[in-house]
């Protein structure tokens, strides 16, 4: 029997933080695309998992698989005050063959194969998450339309361009946000009822009554050929056999009085997460971080504070337009634009510009970084200078069309070995 109260009481997060994220070329050689580092403090996945503990919601759980050892880690230190005697749950779920011989073969798989952790929680509903995305939303905003609507499944959805949202799976659907159609990456679009350039693209976020959503996922696995996947396989066959309803992000997404739109990013590539990171810096950015009404939970250091030294001029330690996390000390280095995690050190007569620095790294003097981002644990040598000759920032580091360098240990290792 329902609980009065919030739906999210009754509800179970279940965050999907398997994927590689290959299109962030080094950042995920060695971590998961939700555990790559985010805003100066924060890792992705971290967005998803406060969303859920800001709307209410008290039982979750990970689906971890690809090089998960760092994504642990973080959820083991940050996210480890959720308590069983307070009716609580965390649950970290690597791929370990629970009910076959395989590792999780889809998005639908890696629940499938933690259906008796589900049930023996009991939730009445199932909020399916991507852990890889930047935003903030009240899922019970999401858990009343599903409620009320009769659904079988509520679809959170985004309203772009139709001229971008090929890259998306994309809703087809009547005057009533009833989805009548699904297709993965389209040529063609279709247009939301009323709005001719716009469609409805797929977050990855999906509810269902716990129930219906376990017979769909033993249906799926008893079917041949399925590929076991949301996208591709579960959603589709709800939308020709059963009710499947759109939820529009402009709905439930938490904006603060400073935040003017709906901020959603898929950081999935070097240039979208650089330009993301960068964005932060900027006077009243898109995506307010410093909202105390809808914080952004993550692993706390005990850290000492950032500190900037030197005071002469040509080495003068400061930071303009900038984000600089703990225990960075900014020794004679001029920054601008920039963002610097958790210990990172910078030497004299250095300058930084455009650049995402990730925790721990080091920069030598005279030093001169422009439209980086340095992976963690990067020691740049003495007098390096990035951002300035296109041919030679490609032959020595990964450098992308639009100019945005990407540098690891690795590469500065190869440059002097």
């Amino acid at each position: 029997m329902q609980r009065q109260g919030p739906l999210s009481r009754d509800a179970m997060a279940y965050v999907l933080a398997g994927g590689r994220g290959s299109r962030l070329k080094e950042l995920t050689d060695i971590r998961a695309k939700p555990a790559v580092y985010f805003g100066g403090k924060t890792r992705i996945i971290d967005f998803a998992l406060s969303n859920a503990l800001n709307s209410g919601i008290r039982r979750m759980g990970v689906a971890t698989q690809y090089k998960a050892h760092s994504l642990i880690r973080h959820l083991q230190r940050g996210w480890g005050f959720l308590r069983t005697e307070r009716n609580e749950s965390f649950d970290i779920l690597p791929a370990s063959q629970r009910t076959s011989d395989s590792w999780y073969e889809g998005t639908a798989d890696a629940v499938f194969q933690n259906i008796d952790i589900i049930e023996d929680y009991a939730p009445l509903y199932m909020v399916i998450l991507a852990g890889d995305h930047i935003y903030k939303m009240d899922y019970e905003i999401m858990l009343q339309q599903h409620v009320n609507s009769g659904a079988d499944v509520t679809v959170g959805c985004l309203e772009v361009p139709r001229s971008e949202a090929s890259g998306f799976g994309v809703m087809h659907v009547d005057e009533t946000d009833r989805i009548t159609d699904f297709v993965e990456k389209p040529s063609d679009p279709p247009a939301i009822p009323g709005q001719p350039d716009m469609a409805l693209a797929s977050m990855g976020i999906y509810v269902f009554t716990t129930s219906f959503l376990m017979e769909e996922l033993r249906r799926d696995a008893e079917t041949p050929g399925s590929n076991r996947d949301f996208g591709g396989d579960i959603i589709p066959h709800i939308v020709k056999h059963g009710h499947a309803q759109a939820h529009r992000f402009s709905q439930s997404c938490v904006r603060s009085s400073s935040e003017a739109t709906s901020y959603w990013k898929d950081v999935g590539t070097v240039d979208a997460y650089w330009q993301a990171n960068v964005d932060l810096t900027t006077t009243v950015p898109e995506l307010d971080l410093y909202d105390r009404d809808w914080p952004i939970w993550t692993y706390a250091e005990t850290l000492p504070p950032a500190k900037f030294v030197h005071n002469e001029e040509g080495r003068r330690g400061y930071a303009v337009q900038s984000l600089v996390a703990g225990d960075c000390i900014i020794s004679g280095t001029e920054m601008s634009n920039s963002l610097c995690f958790t210990g990172v050190r910078t030497n004299s007569f250095s300058r930084l510009d455009q650049a995402v620095i990730l925790p721990g790294c080091e920069i030598g003097r005279h030093a001169k970084l422009t439209k980086v981002v340095l992976d963690r644990g990067v020691r740049i040598p003495d007098g390096m200078i990035v951002g300035e000759d296109p041919e030679l920032d490609a032959r020595r580091f990964r450098r992308t069309d639009s100019g945005v360098v990407l540098i690891t240990q690795k590469m500065i290792d190869a440059l002097e070995g």
